[in-house]
């Protein structure tokens, strides 16, 4: 059972609900209650953070198919699984066979449009998100505290470390804008009621997501301290690794050195790699050591169609029909791997890589129709039983946690870091960061390799074209793909393609200029009852 209370998210949401006006109220709920109410104990302020957390697991408060945002339909505005589809199915990792599904065949045929819904949902619950940590902000002055009567010094530190947390949370959802889309209308708390943010760009968005994140670090809970499914210094450290890594895409500048301070921080902070890889991916997940923040999900509190939930389901193959190996029912052969991520693990090296998941049968490696669910591998790496093989309590909503960010991640992008700053020069600083990423690219080796070095690597085997293979085997369908191929100029052009890649069985380019999604025109930032910044 997970650590953090679900009940707060599904009580918060209704409660934020209710309190905007502005977003839809699918049905009365018995547990909603006012901001004047809500707001007047500790114990309001913690499920209305909850509420924060929660808009990143949950679309609504009613069942599976709820959602707060108006017009939007929750299976295309989850978080997780809008997130895992712009950064997965439109890269060389997986194909979707249910094209008639809302604006999965522009996706992974890189023909998208403003008008894809999924693009709307992820920029939709995104900047919902900004909104209700910014309600959160705004409730939760030291001035409103007093006038509630809410003095006492345990109290008001406890809520202190909340308002820290929103912050974060706020920077997380301008980092994944400014990330997938570039732009985004700017709104904070201190922003009037019914005001209508100016659009920052790139530069505007990382100038204060960084700003924002590094006044709040020395003020979070040290890594693995806060209770599981909150933040900590080590969420906030690697928004700010990606950042850094990703900065040349961004602003036009490296900070690789920062990137490899940030990641240095992140090894720091008491974590370390599961024994078993796939552990990191089961139904009691929560339990790793590797983990740093991850997406909530339990089958009977949070029944939502989120990124565990569809990846599970989506696995089950539809000739092997091998749903009871996962503990679900399975989609009937949703989703495949494309050919070229299968190829990643080519080689002796990896015939006893744990990270080799997939399962080829009788199954053809190209896929010819992307409709065909019989064509292409299926993967078998999530799972909805735990490490002891206890499949969880519901067959189709997982309880599997979704890993935004784990500590191999850390290790790699360092790895990067250092080879993009330090080049071929031979400094004692070069070589002694040089050594120390072999040792983090070989601890992922030989924990792939149960724990031996048979796969070890060594330095004159590494390079930039190895890092991005290397990131593809370990970090495959986790939602890194897209921004790792845009940072090595492989997404858009004719440097790498892939099986449909631009709507091309053997793949072919696709303009550049599609390394930013379009902000749908019937976005959020269109909808004056979000953008606005509506409050409680």
């Amino acid at each position: 059972m997970k650590k953090i209370n679900f009940i707060y998210f599904l009580f918060a949401l209704a409660t934020l609900q209710s309190c905007t006006g502005d977003l839809d109220v699918v049905a009365e709920d018995p547990r909603v209650l006012s901001s004047e109410k809500l707001f007047t104990t500790p114990l309001g302020y913690k499920q209305a953070l909850a509420g924060v957390y929660g808009n990143l697991s949950l679309t609504g408060t009613g069942d599976a198919g709820s959602s707060f945002l108006q017009g939007i339909d929750a299976g295309t505005s989850q978080f997780g699984r809008c997130m895992w589809y712009l950064q997965s199915l439109t890269t060389d990792e997986a194909v979707w066979t249910y094209e008639n599904d809302e604006g999965v065949a522009e996706l992974q045929r890189n023909t998208w449009t403003a008008a894809n819904p999924i693009l709307l949902g992820m920029f939709s619950r995104t900047m919902a998100e900004v909104a209700l940590a910014n309600d959160f902000l705004r409730q939760s002055t030291p001035e409103l505290l007093s006038s509630r009567g809410i003095n006492a010094t345990a109290d008001v530190a406890e809520i202190n470390f909340y308002r820290n947390e929103v912050r974060v949370l706020r920077a997380f959802a301008y980092y994944n804008i400014m990330d997938l889309f570039g732009k985004a209308p700017f709104i904070t708390e201190n922003d009037k009621l019914n005001f209508k943010g100016p659009q920052y760009n790139r530069q505007q968005l990382f100038t204060f997501i960084e700003k924002e994140l590094n006044e709040v670090i020395p003020n979070l809970k040290a890594a693995r301290t806060n209770e599981y499914g909150r933040l900590d210094k080590a969420m906030a450290q690697m928004i700010l690794a990606k950042m850094y890594l990703n900065a040349e895409v961004y602003i036009g500048t490296p900070k690789y050195a920062e990137c490899m301070t940030k990641c240095t921080e992140v090894i720091g902070g008491g974590y370390s790699l599961k024994t078993n890889y796939l552990d990191n991916f089961n139904a009691n997940n929560n339990t790793s050591s590797e983990l740093i923040f991850t997406l909530q999900s339990d089958g009977i509190k949070t029944q939502n169609y989120g990124a565990t939930t569809v990846i599970i389901n989506g696995q089950v193959g539809s000739i092997e029909s091998n749903g009871a190996e996962f503990g679900v029912g399975g989609f009937g052969g949703a989703l495949r791997m494309r050919r070229q991520l299968v190829e990643k693990f080519d080689g002796s090296q990896f015939d006893t890589d744990t990270r080799k998941t997939y399962a080829a049968g009788t199954r053809p490696i190209d896929i010819a129709e992307l409709t065909n669910a019989g064509q292409g591998y299926i993967l078998r790496k999530y799972s909805n039983k735990t490490s002891a093989g206890i499949a969880g309590v519901n067959s189709t909503f997982v309880d599997t946690d979704f890993p935004l960010f784990r500590l191999a991640d850390a290790y790699l992008m360092y790895a990067e870091a250092q080879m993009r700053k330090d080049g071929a020069t031979n400094s004692n600083t070069s070589a002694n960061a040089s050594v120390q990423s072999l040792n983090y690219i070989n601890a992922l080796r030989e924990r792939a390799n149960n724990g031996s070095a048979v796969a070890n690597v060594t330095q004159a085997q590494v390079n930039l074209n190895f890092i991005i293979d290397e990131r593809a085997r370990e970090l495959h369908w986790e939602g890194h793909r897209r921004q790792d191929l845009i940072r090595f100029n492989k997404y858009g052009g004719g440097n790498y393609n892939w099986a449909w890649k631009g709507n091309v069985a053997n793949g072919t380019s696709f303009a550049s200029n599609l390394n930013v999604f379009p902000i749908p025109s019937s976005s959020i930032s269109s909808n004056p009852n979000l953008t606005q910044n509506t409050g409680y």
